[in-house]
């Protein structure tokens, strides 16, 4: 539970992680159209995304025990470490690679990034 204001510095990024993957997740499982360029045709390719919406889930429940679960705080944090810094380094690689994609591509990835160090800093003071 968010008591102190350590507890908002340490579990902020947590909140705002739900608070984006969450929605997200939907669209992709649901309307990819919507905010993407992309139209499924094939039930293979729904299937795919509605898997995609199954992790981003998951994930953000795993983050939500972590805010008000102490049990589960270490866990949330170390899974929103490698889950922003897995998207954020997939995006760069496809920058460097692909090309610049639009605006909401890189607005992602600085976010992610900015979300998965964010993560570091607060494991390393949580552990010392």
């Amino acid at each position: 539970m968010i008591k102190t204001k350590q507890d908002i510095i340490y579990k902020i990024h947590l909140v705002i992680s739900v608070i984006i993957v969450v929605p997200v997740a939907f669209v992709y499982g649901f309307q990819p159209e919507l905010s993407f360029d992309m139209f499924l045709e094939t039930i293979d390719e729904h299937n795919f995304y509605k898997a995609i919406m199954g992790l981003y889930l998951g994930f953000s429940a795993l983050w939500v025990l972590g805010v008000f679960k102490p049990n589960y705080f270490k866990t949330a944090i170390i899974t929103n470490i490698i889950f922003m810094l897995g998207l954020g380094s997939g995006r760069v690689l496809s920058l460097l690679l692909d090309g610049v994609p639009t605006f909401g591509y890189i607005f992602g990835t600085v976010a992610e990034l900015f979300l998965g160090i964010y993560g570091i800093w607060v494991l390393k003071r949580f552990q010392s």
